[in-house]
């Protein structure tokens, strides 16, 4: 009953981050193996559990995802899966005590992704549309396809800066195209992992629970929160505090 309780807050903590700031894998994947579940099948459950989350959101946004830049919305989403699969089955291949190793340093590149990230977005943005070719997209689009099929931490800014290299402007549109990639991501991945028998079912179902209500609560919230700089603070100190305990842990 503890597990239960300690999923449905971590739960319902992600699903309203990742609705009002992001950042929700800093809370739900280390709860994960706080309550047993192994590193690499508690990445795959939180996968797993964001989904719900991810596909609500990319249909509320339905209507701005629109293609710009060089990549056509076909290729994108092509790409897009070729990258999930790639990642995906690059983490069912690595072995428990290699990403152990690699989690810290996962965690702390997400944390600086997501610290950074506004800031980064904004001075793509900044450029007027002036992307990237169809290659340096394509490119640039299948190495954070690749990253996303193996760690979904920090996956949401990295989609955005990516899109503003590579032409995107509309801010609602990318948004949404951000949550119908990640949906897809982690749709692919999920399944990969399903197959390879990597899902803690019982906690990634309590968790997904959980996410979706926060994620309601969190989605309506948003509309009356004018500034979301101190929930950012505390998502990268949560990034911060946990790349410090999963770093002691490696070198324990």
């Amino acid at each position: 009953m503890l597990d239960i309780l300690i999923l449905a807050v971590a739960g319902f903590a992600t699903g309203l981050l990742n609705a009002v700031a992001g950042g929700g894998t800093f809370i739900s994947f280390p709860a994960l193996i706080y309550v047993g579940v192994p590193p690499i099948a508690a990445n795959a459950s939180a996968t797993l559990a964001a989904l719900p989350g991810y596909a609500s959101s990319a249909f509320a946004f339905r209507d701005d995802i629109k293609a710009e830049g060089t990549l056509g919305l076909p290729a994108t989403l092509a790409i897009t899966v070729i990258g999930a699969i790639i990642g995906a089955l690059l983490l069912i291949v690595t072995p428990g005590a290699a990403f152990d190793v690699a989690v810290p340093v996962l965690l702390a590149l997400a944390t600086v992704l997501f610290a950074a990230g506004p800031r980064l977005v904004a001075r793509l943005r900044a450029r007027g549309g002036s992307g990237a070719g169809p290659v340096a997209s394509a490119a640039a689009m299948l190495g954070v396809s690749i990253y996303g099929g193996y760690f979904n931490g920090g996956l949401g800014i990295m989609l955005l800066a990516t899109f503003g290299l590579i032409g995107y402007v509309n801010l609602h549109g990318m948004n949404g195209l951000k949550n119908l990639l990640s949906a897809l991501l982690s749709l692919i991945s999920a399944a990969a992992f399903v197959m390879a028998d990597l899902i803690a079912w019982g906690p990634a179902l309590s968790l997904a629970v959980a996410i979706t209500l926060g994620g309601y609560v969190g989605a309506r919230a948003s509309r009356k929160i004018k500034r979301t700089d101190r929930l950012r603070a505390f998502v990268v100190l949560v990034g911060i505090v946990m790349t410090v305990i999963f770093t002691i842990r490696v070198v324990a």
